[in-house]
C-alpha cells in the first residue's frame, strides 16, 4: 500500500492522508512548531496553496496567515471543513491502535477508550490534542444540525452551532490530549443535546 492515499480532491489540490506512523523525518519541523505556541489554522492555510484564499488576498491585499480567513471560509464553508478534517496525526495513531475513525459520534467513544501512549512525548500532545479538537470538531459539523465551523480573527477555528454559540473544539482537544478530560464523547453530548 502507498505512504500516502487519496482523501478528497480540491481546486486541483490533493489532500492527503497518511496512513501508518508520522515519517521521523518530520519531526523536528514539528519540534519546533510546537514549542513556538498554539497552532492556528492561519499558519496551516498560509503555506497552502487553496484557489479562494489566494483570491480573496490578492483582492484585499492581504499576506498569508493575516487575520482574514473568516470572510475568505464564508466563501467556501465546504472546502474548509474538507481541509480541517484531514488530521492526519490523529488519524494515524487511531489506525495504528486498529480505531476506525469515520467522523461519527461513536469514533469519538472509541478514541476516549485509547491508551493515552502520546503523553509519554510531550512535544507530540500539542499536536495531537490539536489534530483532536479538529475531529470532534468535524463530528460535530457533519452531525449536529446548523453546525459549522468558523475562523476567529486570530485564526483559531471554532465550531458555531445554530444558536450561535461558538466552542473552541481545539482547546478541548489539547486538553483531552494532556489530560483525559473532558472526554471527546461526554462533550460531543453535550453539544448534540443542546
Amino acid at each position: 500500500m502507498p505512504p500516502s492515499v487519496p482523501r478528497s480532491e480540491y481546486g486541483g489540490m490533493k489532500l492527503r492522508r497518511h496512513s501508518g506512523n508520522v515519517k521521523e523525518a518530520d519531526r523536528p519541523r514539528r519540534v519546533q512548531r510546537a514549542c513556538g505556541g498554539a497552532i492556528r489554522a492561519s499558519e496551516i492555510l498560509a503555506g497552502m496553496n487553496i484557489p479562494f484564499l489566494d483570491s480573496w488576498r490578492k483582492r484585499h491585499g492581504q499576506a498569508p496567515g493575516a487575520a482574514a480567513l473568516p470572510e475568505a471560509a464564508e466563501r467556501d464553508p465546504e472546502g474548509l471543513a474538507e481541509l480541517l478534517a484531514e488530521c492526519e496525526l490523529l488519524r494515524a495513531h487511531a489506525q495504528s491502535a486498529g480505531v476506525a475513525l469515520d467522523d461519527s459520534p461513536s469514533s469519538l467513544e472509541a478514541l476516549d477508550q485509547l491508551q493515552p501512549r502520546w503523553r509519554e512525548d510531550p512535544e507530540l500532545v500539542p499536536w495531537l490534542g490539536n489534530d483532536a479538537g479538529l475531529y470532534l470538531g468535524t463530528v460535530i459539523v457533519r452531525t449536529v444540525a446548523g453546525a459549522g465551523w468558523w475562523i476567529w480573527p486570530d485564526g483559531q477555528p471554532v465550531v458555531r452551532l445554530v444558536n450561535g454559540r461558538e466552542i473552541d473544539v481545539v482547546e478541548a482537544g489539547r486538553e483531552w490530549a494532556a489530560d483525559g478530560a473532558p472526554e471527546l464523547s461526554q462533550l460531543y453530548g453535550e453539544i448534540a443535546e443542546n
